[in-house]
Order: C-alpha cells, then structure tokens, then sequence
C-alpha cells in the first residue's frame, strides 16, 4: 500500500535503512492479568442494562419480545467490557514516556488502512476492515501481550482466545459472536490474503505512530523501525 504522506521526509523515514547504534532494551510491558500483576484485581465484566421493564412485561407472551431484550442487553455489555480498548494505552509508547495512543486508536487507523488500500485482485476490502477492527479486541481483557513479557506464542494464543470466547458469551453468542471468533482466527493464523494484509497494516500504523511521535516529542524510536525490517 501506498501511504500518502504530508511531506517526502515523511514516507523517507518510513523507509529508512537504519544502524544499529545502541543496544535496544526490551519494552517492559505489563499486563492486567491478576496472575502477571498481583497487584491488581482482575478483570471485571459488568452487566448494563439498556432500558427499564415495564409492568406488564414479565407477563409478555411473546417469545420474541424476550429475545430483542436479551440481544439488546448483551449487546450494550459487550460494548462496555469493549470500553477499556479506548482507554487503555499502548505500552510500547508509554515506556518511552509517551501516553499517546488507545488500542482502539491503533485498530481505527488499521481499519482506515483497509478503507483506502489500493485494488489487489481476489482481495475482500471490507473483510480486511473487520478484521482490523477485531485483531486486538481479546486485549480488552487480557491486555498487551508483547515478546518482552516472555509469555510462550502458544501461552499468549491461548490467552487471547479464552479472553475472546469470554466476551462473545457477553455478546450472547449467535451469528455475529460466531463472525468475531471467526475473523479472529483467520488474522491469528494468518490463513487468508486479507489476513496476510492486515498484519502488514498493524506493523504499518506502529512505524508511522513511531515517525509521528519522533517529531512531535524529539524522542529516537528506532526499535520500533528495526522490529519490521524484514
């Protein structure tokens, strides 16, 4: 894809051959797992109720009636176990002493990349949007897994995917809990072109945030540009 920069210094540095010039530590990043940080409690699910029953409605007849209210209920609790994608940051930043972007804001500008990636034959466009949308939601629970927590691939898939099935019987199960799962899979196993393109994207928006922060704050984040070149 073709990233249309503001500047040619932009899409330079995005392409920039760089040397070593210092060993690099490894982000330090936490986790919101009562068994990685005892010092927190775990992760809560909260029930919201979207609309107050009237009267008459435990003596409703219709099955269907039930079931809207049902869906309407999980749908809002998912939603708001969803809530902490928008406020949690991204530590990889954070370490830098940058409290800049959300997890959701990185999946948004993922989701922007698929918008406007150019024409590849075979490739399906609005599935690559889903699937940027969904790459990282199981983070809602578990938060940011990276390398240098030293949790096994395996561990941290296995994580990742209990914390997903968790928010989809949130969600009530059904077709679009059964999606979710699905696009989830295909990005974590890499199985699909579009797939294949999204974790491009994700690596992507991580270099172009790191270009962003490098001239908004001063700061050299190499590492981030090094940890995609090949």
């Amino acid at each position: 894809m073709a990233v249309n920069s503001p500047t040619s210094r932009c899409a330079a540095h995005l392409s920039r051959t760089l040397a070593p010039r210092f060993p690099l530590p490894l982000l330090n990043r936490t986790f919101r797992r009562p068994s990685f940080r005892p010092d927190s409690s775990p992760a809560r699910l909260f029930s919201v109720r979207c609309h107050t029953p009237s009267p008459d409605a435990s003596r409703s007849s219709r099955p269907e009636a039930a079931i809207k209210s049902s869906s309407a209920s999980s749908a809002i609790d998912f939603l708001t176990l969803c809530h902490s994608l928008k406020t949690t940051k991204r530590k990889g930043w954070v370490n830098h002493g940058i409290k800049g972007e959300s997890i959701a804001d990185h999946m948004y500008r993922m989701a922007l990349m698929s918008l406007i990636a150019g024409y590849i034959p075979g490739l399906n466009r609005e599935r690559c949007i889903k699937i940027a949308i969904v790459h990282d939601i199981a983070e809602a629970i578990v938060g940011d897994i990276t390398p240098a927590d030293n949790v096994p691939k395996k561990e941290k898939s296995r994580m990742e995917e209990a914390a997903l099935n968790e928010m989809c019987v949130v969600l009530g199960g059904g077709m679009r809990a059964e999606e979710i799962k699905e696009l989830w899979a295909e990005y974590e196993n890499n199985s699909s072109v579009e797939a294949n393109l999204v974790k491009d994207f994700d690596k992507v928006e991580m270099i172009l945030q790191a270009l962003e922060y490098e001239m908004e704050h001063g700061k050299v984040l190499d590492e981030f540009f090094i940890s995609t070149a090949d």
